[in-house]
């Protein structure tokens, strides 16, 4: 587990077919924290004409960006009806998959803070996720399911990573080999090196956004995508982050 507690994915209905139950519940009462946390700092640091600057890193901190843009997505789905939240927020926290779980999303982690105040904590929320310069699904090539990943670069999803390693350049990898790698094959391993770090590891083909478009990849990850295919090893190396452009939270809607 990394710094913030695993959000669970699954409705109630879902969690206890798998047996998951507990999960389900720890997650909620997380959901709930986080949505009373949030009606706190907008409580507390709106001054009647803004929030002031650091009202949502003081959630951000204690959470994480998962499990925030979670219960805002929530927020939002509940209350489609309102008017007073901006249609940029609406598409954006849209993409984020929350799953129909009858009254447990209405009645227990639904923001009631005043819904044009926290509109703006919504939009300062995407402006600090867009400084983390992630990799999202525009930078990546069109019909990601269809794609075979081997040999490529691809951006793996934040939905699967830890927070600890929420930087493009942790997003990173070569795609080896492995059934996953082809859309049309029943394994879903993908083998993958991690062009920062040259770590080796598997994953699941659901855990990548897709691969990269080769002529957004950094020079870094080009030269080290090159070494591979040539067989070579590479080593770790040091990494100056740049911003991308600004999208939905990259694959979370495929994964939760």
């Amino acid at each position: 587990m990394g710094k913030f507690p695993d959000l669970y994915p699954y409705s109630a209905a879902e969690a206890e077919r798998l047996q998951e139950l507990e999960q389900w519940r720890q997650s909620r009462m997380v959901n709930i924290r986080c949505k009373e946390a949030i009606e706190r700092a907008v409580s507390r640091d709106f001054d009647g004409m803004r929030l002031k600057d650091g009202c949502v890193q003081s959630v951000l901190t204690e959470f994480g960006y998962k499990r925030v843009i979670f219960v805002l997505a929530n927020t939002l789905k509940e209350k489609e009806y309102d008017g007073r939240f901006s249609a940029t927020n609406r598409a954006w926290f849209g993409k984020t998959f929350v799953p129909p779980d009858g009254d447990h999303n209405a009645s227990s982690f639904v923001v009631d803070s005043h819904p044009a105040v926290l509109d703006g904590f919504m939009t300062e929320f995407r402006k600090l996720y867009q400084e983390l310069g992630l990799f999202g699904s525009e930078q990546c090539e069109p019909d990601p399911d269809e794609a075979v990943f081997e040999g490529k670069v691809l951006a793996v999803s934040p939905a699967a990573l830890d927070e600890d390693y929420f930087t493009p350049q942790d997003q990173l990898w070569y795609a080896k080999g492995g059934s996953g790698c082809f859309p049309d094959r029943i394994g879903r391993a993908v083998f993958a090196t991690c062009l920062a770090t040259g770590e080796r590891d598997r994953w699941s083909r659901a855990d990548f956004i897709g691969p990269v478009k080769e002529e957004l990849l950094p020079d870094w990850a080009k030269a080290q995508a090159a070494k591979l295919r040539a067989g070579e090893q590479i080593e770790p190396i040091e990494i100056s982050t740049t911003a991308h452009a600004e999208g939905p939270v990259p694959g979370m809607e495929q994964t939760m």
